[in-house]
């Protein structure tokens, strides 16, 4: 017992010597590193802020952090107190901005929103209490207190925002205030602001309160379509909203044409023939849908009488058929647009489709093309995502590069040390690349020339005699084949298969764009070589002390013979090698002989 605590205390001991040596060799090599290259992070602790000064007691005895502040507030609700600043406080506090982005801003879109729900008052009630007998003495009031109120937010426009939107000029953005005044005195938004501010209200002591005389309001036109591709930049289903606003128009079209068609019936007398209203049930329903007859020319409507309903009625049959069609069009290029990626998708899987079955693919591969086709599609949006950068700018696709792979990229202990700018090019040539269940990545004994990184999915490494054991399983992050890329003589050979399990999306850097980056990058290239080879040998290591693969031994090397059982075997040795123990020792010395 004695013999066998020595042995496990003296294992222990050897083990964290081991551990503490590599532990002291991993520090030295990081040291190395950092004076090679300082762009280097160190890994060491961040040293440990100093305690802070204990706080002081008032003279009343109490702690000076203990005390509310000036500022602090609270509110007590139900059994719990809530810090907050009181909204008054915070109202008065409020700075509004000097200069304002019209691109970026989503206080001035929220703005527009207000200004665009004014104008929609304008434009859809005027004709409405122009022809309806919707506005009376006894509720005029309330019509002339929204009717001031839009006109409030229309001076409010004027007066406030739009003198301080930002505009460029040669190439500069301009945020001074006095220039962003005049730029908006010269520009034609403030001529139809004005003009759609035009005081005709004052009309209403000689003629009457006629929603006529508000008709300018409608020339603020120019919001609602700032407002709509303000909304369209920040909407991710902007086609959703184009659908809308497309119905609306066709919506407006048969309001008008309804508002119209009363104001005829009146001026012809209400049921004076077939043709006009004959004043029974809700006039404005009944007036709609007339007009939704009329302009989709479905039929069945009462024949004109008079001349002036039979060109009433031409003129809204042309009417009908032009601005239908125009619908009809636009709605058909909305809804093109929307779906101008489904229908790429469509052309290429069945140009694949019919491709295969002309060269009599089998069905099991052309399965999975369509499932590759299918998964692709749905995972990324696209095909390929090179398309949708090549139009952007170089500057741009870096940006949209970094944010995507750097903090992938940057994990990788082969490049760690690198300079930054080279790794920034290495990033805009990584190439995206989905693999489907049980595809190889890559098979042992071919060439290595890419570099692989797992974005999404697992991959596993494949070994064992059979080549089919799971020897590890790799996941989002994990990269692979790194080494091959600086392996002189054509690239090393690959010493596993590795397979997608499941579906995989991997980023793929090739040898030959590396190449051509560290053309010009001389300093990072010798570090990539010193860590290339360092990681070659440090693969190697476990070869080389077990026997190199040409040379594989006969019989396994057994474990070591236990101290405590040699002590035995010894001991019978003196005592003439009699009994089981001494014919033991002898089978072990014929096995170590053949051995």
């Amino acid at each position: 017992r004695i013999g066998s605590a020595t042995s496990l205390s003296s294992t222990v001991i050897n083990t964290r010597l081991q551990e503490l040596v590599r532990l002291f060799k991993e520090r030295t090599e990081k040291v190395k590193e950092k004076l090679i290259d300082p762009d280097v992070t160190s890994e060491d602790e961040s040293p440990v802020a100093s305690p802070a000064p204990a706080p002081v007691p008032a003279p009343g005895g109490e702690l000076e952090g203990d005390k509310p502040s000036e500022d602090d507030h609270y509110c007590e609700m139900l059994c719990c107190t809530f810090k907050h600043r009181p909204w008054l406080d915070r109202l008065k506090s409020y700075q509004f901005p000097s200069s304002i982005d019209p691109l970026t801003n989503l206080m001035y879109v929220l703005w527009l929103f207000f200004v665009v729900m004014a104008w929609n008052w304008n434009c859809w009630l005027i004709p409405v209490r122009w022809a309806f007998p919707y506005q009376t003495p006894a509720n005029i009031h309330y019509w002339l207190l929204v009717d001031y109120l839009c006109d409030l937010i229309y001076l409010l426009d004027i007066l406030i925002f739009q003198t301080r939107l930002q505009f460029v000029q040669g190439g500069d953005i301009i945020t001074d205030k006095k220039a962003m005044k005049e730029n908006y005195l010269r520009s034609q938004r403030f001529k139809m602001d004005v003009l759609c501010l035009l005081p005709l209200d004052f009309f209403y002591f000689k003629v009457g309160v006629n929603p006529l005389l508000r008709f300018p309001r409608c020339l603020k036109y120019m919001a609602f379509f700032e407002f709509n591709n303000r909304l369209e930049a920040i909407l991710t289903k902007a086609y959703i909203y184009r659908v809308i606003r497309t119905t609306a128009y066709l919506l407006y079209s048969l309001h008008v044409n309804s508002c119209l068609y009363y104001w005829a019936s009146a001026y012809e007398g209400l049921g004076s023939t077939t043709w006009v209203y004959d004043g029974e049930g809700n006039s404005y329903i009944r007036c709609y849908y007339w007009a939704v007859k009329t302009l989709i020319t479905i039929g069945g409507l009462p024949d004109p009488k008079t001349l002036f309903e039979i060109i009433f009625q031409l003129l809204n049959y042309f009417t009908g058929v032009f601005a239908f069609s125009v619908m009809i069009g636009q709605m058909r290029d909305v809804v093109g647009a929307a779906t101008a990626g489904q229908t790429y998708y469509r052309s290429c899987m069945d140009s694949t489709i019919k491709y295969m079955n002309f060269y009599k693919i089998p069905r099991t591969v052309q399965n999975r093309v369509k499932t590759w086709y299918e998964y692709t599609w749905h995972s990324q949006g696209m095909l390929d995502e090179s398309e949708l950068l090549v139009q952007l700018p170089d500057k741009m696709r870096l940006d949209i590069a970094i944010d995507v792979n750097y903090n992938i990229v940057s994990k990788v202990a082969l490049f760690q040390g690198c300079d930054r700018q080279m790794i920034f090019d290495m990033l805009k040539r990584l190439r995206s690349v989905v693999y489907l269940p049980n595809d190889y990545v890559c098979k042992k004994g071919e060439i290595g020339r890419e570099m692989y990184i797992i974005q999404a999915g697992q991959v596993q490494v494949l070994g064992g005699p059979d080549g089919k054991s799971v020897l590890v399983t790799l996941k989002a992050g994990s990269v692979f084949g790194e080494i091959s890329l600086l392996a002189a003589g054509g690239g090393n050979r690959r010493t596993a298969n590795v397979v997608a399990h499941g579906f995989a999306n991997l980023f793929i850097l090739e040898k030959k764009d590396l190449n051509e980056i560290l053309v010009h990058y001389p300093e990072s290239q010798k570090l990539l070589r010193k860590k290339a080879k360092k990681m070659l040998k440090s693969n190697s290591k476990p070869k080389d002390e077990k026997g190199g693969a040409g040379d594989p031994l006969i019989i396994p090397p057994k474990a070591d013979t236990p101290k405590l059982f040699r002590a035995a075997l010894a001991a019978t040795g003196r005592m003439g090698g009699k009994g089981a123990l001494g014919r033991l020792r002898w089978r072990l010395k014929e096995l170590r002989a053949m051995q």
